[in-house]
């Protein structure tokens, strides 16, 4: 998994009510603690702030590194959900890859 760094761009894997935020959003990191907790930003087209949230690794996933300045590749974001998921989810993942494998 991604270590997530100051700047990156990361994706909500949870929805987050209280600040009318859905799966699937993305924001940038502006603030890293020592408790491996973020600070993300997240934002409208018009670059207004619609919320700051203090969030944890298990609640995102990052998708753009701003260190290399690159999106991240889609079996690094899905192997960095994959290691929040317990054994028997990622059970189910193996066996819906390999059901879409065969299609």
């Amino acid at each position: 998994m991604t270590q997530p760094e100051l700047f990156d761009v990361v994706e909500l894997l949870i929805d987050l009510p209280e600040f009318n935020l859905r799966a699937g959003v993305q924001g940038a990191i502006v603030e890293c603690y020592q408790d491996n907790n973020y600070e993300v930003e997240f934002s409208n087209s018009d670059g207004e702030i619609l919320a700051l949230c203090a969030l944890s690794t298990r609640q995102f996933v990052v998708v753009w590194s701003a260190k290399t300045k690159t999106w991240l590749p889609i079996s690094e974001r899905v192997a960095a959900i994959l290691n929040n998921l317990d054994s028997k989810r990622q059970e189910e993942v193996l066996d819906f890859a390999r059901f879409l494998y065969h299609k």
